[in-house]
């Protein structure tokens, strides 16, 4: 059984976080029955961005990355207050951890920037949100990453990142195949219709 940390700022965007739940629920269901979500936040009470309320079932200071096999991190907006609890320290050095045991990171849109504020992606190739003038690709940058600019998926040793909410299933269906095998994944993309 492959376990999968779904970390949760505040403020992040929901459908981002729901991709991850779908596609891993449903191979739990569906598909080889090895994965298993964990929905872990930075608070006991999360503020999406478009203002749902989402209580996880465990906090960021109540777990280790040993728990876990792979990392999984939806976006968010600044005007939620995603960057305050996305650039924390606690969760930089989450991801930091994950990264130094080769374990599985794989984030949607801005997600990104939270692995590129941790250091990992330090001349690594990795994109982010890709609109408004580059805006956030450029603060990837900034953080020592080789931006992909053009590129919806980069894919960097144990690193996927991703440039906008457009990604979202692909990058599920892709942490699905790293974590089993292509010929599941596309069972259950199949499954769930997008074959």
């Amino acid at each position: 059984m492959s376990r999968i940390c779904l970390l949760l700022p505040n403020g992040f965007e929901a459908v981002e976080a729901s991709v991850f739940t779908d596609v891993l629920g449903w191979n739990r269901e569906e598909g080889d029955g090895s994965t298993e979500v964990v929905t872990v936040g930075t608070r006991e009470k999360l503020a999406c961005t478009w203002n749902f309320t989402v209580l996880p079932e465990k906090l960021l200071a109540d777990v280790s990355v040993d728990e876990f096999d792979a990392l999984a991190l939806p976006g968010g907006f600044e005007t939620a207050g995603f960057y305050e609890d996305a650039f924390r320290e606690d969760v930089l050095a989450f991801i930091r951890e994950f990264d130094r045991q080769g374990k599985w990171i794989a984030s949607i849109c801005v997600a990104a920037l939270m692995i590129g504020k941790s250091g990992v992606l330090e001349g690594r190739r990795a994109t982010t949100y890709n609109l408004n003038n580059r805006r956030r690709q450029l603060m990837l940058e900034e953080m020592g990453a080789l931006v992909v600019p053009d590129e919806r998926i980069v894919v960097d040793r144990n690193i996927i990142t991703s440039y906008n909410p457009s990604t979202a299933f692909d990058v599920a269906f892709m942490l699905l195949e790293k974590l089993t095998n292509a010929d599941n994944a596309n069972e259950v993309r199949r499954l769930m219709g997008f074959a």
